[in-house]
């Protein structure tokens, strides 16, 4: 009898767990999709160790759980749960590392790209910005000693607090005035490190200068085909850029929403974001919505109406002109820049986009961004009570409350920043692998107060 009912228990602990795991089996293709795609770009963008990242990168909700089968030759990465839900990035020359989704591998791996890298030799001879040599400029109002430990600080140790800082860039009124690496996470002055949503402000920059040829007009309504039999017709690219499309956007990151449907199940990012559904009058109320930076480049890429010309845009018209030599934009399987998410660069170089916009959108004497661009970015969006520009952030309504309102910045997930304060002419960058435990008002606080 007793073993009757062991047997029935068993029977009913079974159902239960097939009942679980088919209820939660979809939201496995965001674990693994989040996995494939993190690790391909650590391991063939960034050249960093796998078990570094696994620890560190990928040590993260339900993606701590997967199991990642790595492919050197054919450069890419499945990962799996459990053995289910497997999901596999492929690596392309020049176009970064994508999922392949219901796309033939084979047809992905064919295409490449070769980015148009300007040439600069001894740039280690070269002062900075313009080459990687730091000067000897001294500034007699920085405390050396406060900010040196204020950047210390930002790190802690890795296995005790969390906090997993893997870069801090200092400039101060242009100049490189400190910077730090960490070496437990293997990082160096050269490591591509992932923006995530900082890629949201490259959209932004690439908009500028497409304004600045005019070839874009933020004051027109959306080029979007799909949208003119409805009432989506009415958004302007004004809308999308301040993130008051009206569209019935969903970024929530733990469901099956529309941002993890865009990011890891679809092939096609802008098509994906241009499906999603009116809901409000646009213009009128404000939401985060990562869809619409997908949508701008999409947008883009129509009015370049060359794919040459598109995926050679943000290189040669912004990083070769600022001296960016690391960074690189990652595109869907359909070829476009994934504009919400998906860029790389080391800390030096996100510390030289952050200066471009401290400059006004001047390089040198040369305007990448037409004048006035700036202060449109940090132009508040309407309905976000002073926190959101065009694909910035703003410090307006003091979310950071021991810094100057004039901030503004990139801000991208797991605690990715580039922070720009005008007022006290710096430009600060911290790159991690994780917020915990870290509190960028503080270290900010800190920074401030080693500058009299």
């Amino acid at each position: 009898m007793r073993k009757q009912k062991n047997v029935i228990w068993i029977l009913i602990g079974v159902v239960l767990i097939a009942l679980i795991v088919k209820s939660q089996y979809p939201k496995l293709f965001l674990a693994t999709g989040y996995g494939a795609k993190a690790m391909a770009t650590a391991v063939f963008i960034s050249g960093r160790d796998p078990q570094v990242v696994q620890s560190y990168d990928l040590n993260y909700s339900l993606v701590k759980y997967t199991t990642n089968k790595i492919d050197f030759k054919n450069k890419s990465v499945t990962t799996s749960f459990w053995g289910m839900a497997k999901q596999t990035a492929v690596y392309r020359e020049g176009l970064g590392c994508t999922l392949i989704n219901d796309s033939p591998i084979d047809s992905l791996v064919k295409f490449s790209f070769a980015i148009p890298r300007l040439k600069r030799p001894g740039i280690w001879r070269i002062p900075w910005p313009n080459g990687e040599l730091k000067k000897d400029t001294v500034f007699p109002e920085i405390d050396t000693l406060k900010l040196k430990s204020a950047v210390d600080r930002a790190f802690g140790s890795p296995d005790v607090d969390k906090r997993w800082t893997a870069a801090v860039v200092v400039l101060y009124k242009g100049e490189l005035i400190a910077e730090k690496y960490s070496q437990e996470l293997g990082i160096t002055t050269d490591t591509r490190i992932w923006g995530w949503s900082m890629s949201k402000s490259i959209i932004n920059a690439m908009a500028g200068v497409l304004t600045s040829r005019r070839k874009l007009d933020v004051n027109a309504m959306a080029p979007v085909s799909q949208w003119l039999n409805d009432r989506r017709r009415d958004i302007t690219i004004n809308d999308l850029m301040h993130m008051t499309s009206g569209l019935k956007w969903d970024e929530e990151y733990g469901e099956i929403s529309s941002v993890t449907s865009m990011l890891y199940r679809s092939a096609n990012c802008y098509g994906s974001a241009i499906d999603v559904p009116y809901q409000n009058k646009p213009g009128t109320s404000w939401k985060y919505s990562s869809g619409t930076s997908n949508i701008l480049s999409g947008i883009m890429r129509t009015l370049i109406a060359n794919d040459q010309i598109y995926h050679e845009f943000p290189y040669t018209e912004i990083f070769n002109r600022i001296g960016i030599s690391t960074m690189i934009l990652e595109t869907d399987a359909a070829g476009y820049f994934v504009g919400s998410s998906y860029s790389n660069a080391s800390a030096r170089d996100w510390a030289r986009f952050g200066l471009l916009y401290y400059n006004d959108g001047v390089w040198k004497g040369d305007t990448i961004l037409p004048k006035g661009w700036v202060n449109y970015t940090r132009t508040p969006a309407i309905d976000s009570k002073g926190e959101y520009g065009a694909q910035f952030w703003l410090n307006n309504s003091k979310i950071l409350p021991d810094v100057p309102a004039d901030l503004y910045f990139c801000d991208g997930h797991r605690g990715q920043r580039i922070f720009i304060i005008p007022s006290r002419n710096l430009v600060v960058v911290r790159l991690g692998f994780s917020e915990k435990g870290f509190d960028h008002n503080q270290f900010l606080k800190e920074i401030l107060g080693s500058i009299k």
